[in-house]
């Protein structure tokens, strides 16, 4: 990829390089199939690389398992003992329940396109399909939460057709998280966070407005690059426009456009 790519696209993640869970947050029940006295609340939250699901209410679960595939084991629990995560999409995730490596129950979670509805679909052989649906009170989809989402590059709009994308992630204290060639942590809050493998030393990102975020980039405590994010009234355009110098001493500026998925 051209220098000037990466330096425009700070926030770049190709979608491979970290798999998140878009069920993170706090969910309320709304209505089951799937027993007499379900759980009616549920919680999913980011841990070290994970997530952890605690369902509450009549009965109790609470694990920790990744998106692999991989069995994590659930002690304490008579209806199945191991489970596996697997992403297969932005609004999905499969679930698989297994008892002693045997598989009991599988179910497909799928979210709303705004975001803000679960519907779980359990399958077991020889019983028919069960629903079980969970509205959002709290959790990913915040007011700070603005820029969150995976977005395409959109080739009418931008010189620099390189067909990329990027996901941009809410953290839980306010600010986001950026993940790939580089990575960090920062809130909207003005002041310096450190970057990981990266050829800036920090980023300091500011909200103007509602819609738009300024990110200052520093190296040996001099800046190197600014970039201005705007992200449109209905939330599925975002504009980044950068202006900074390569490692030449060449001046740049450029205007990408996005789109949300």
């Amino acid at each position: 990829m051209h220098k000037l790519a990466l330096l425009a696209l700070f926030a770049a993640i190709q979608l491979g390089a970290g798999v998140t869970d878009p069920r993170v947050g706090s969910w309320t029940l709304v209505s089951a199939q799937s027993s007499i006295d379900p759980p009616n609340k549920l919680s999913i939250a980011p841990q070290h690389g994970a997530v952890h699901v605690v369902f509450s209410g009549e009965n109790h679960l609470d694990f920790t398992a990744k998106l692999d595939g991989q069995e994590a084991s659930i002690p304490g629990n008579p209806a199945f003992n191991q489970v596996e995560l697997r992403r297969i999409d932005k609004h999905q995730v499969e679930v698989t329940q297994k008892k002693d490596g045997v598989v009991v129950a599988t179910i497909r979670d799928k979210l709303s396109r705004d975001g803000n509805e679960l519907t779980s679909t359990t399958s077991q052989e020889g019983r028919p399909d069960k629903i079980t649906v969970w509205r959002r009170t709290g959790g990913k989809r915040s007011a700070n939460d603005l820029f969150a989402g995976e977005w395409t590059e959109d080739l009418s709009k931008t010189r620099l057709r390189q067909g990329m994308t990027l996901e941009i992630e809410a953290e839980g204290n306010g600010g986001v998280r950026f993940s790939g060639d580089f990575s960090y942590s920062a809130r909207f809050d003005g002041k310096e966070y450190d970057l990981k493998n990266s050829r800036n030393d920090t980023v300091t990102l500011q909200l103007v407005d509602a819609h738009t975020v300024d990110a200052i980039y520093r190296r040996d405590e001099q800046i190197t690059q600014t970039d201005r994010w705007v992200v449109s009234g209905d939330g599925t355009q975002m504009t980044l426009t950068t202006s900074g110098s390569l490692e030449t001493g060449q001046q740049i500026k450029e205007t990408l456009v996005f789109r949300k998925q």
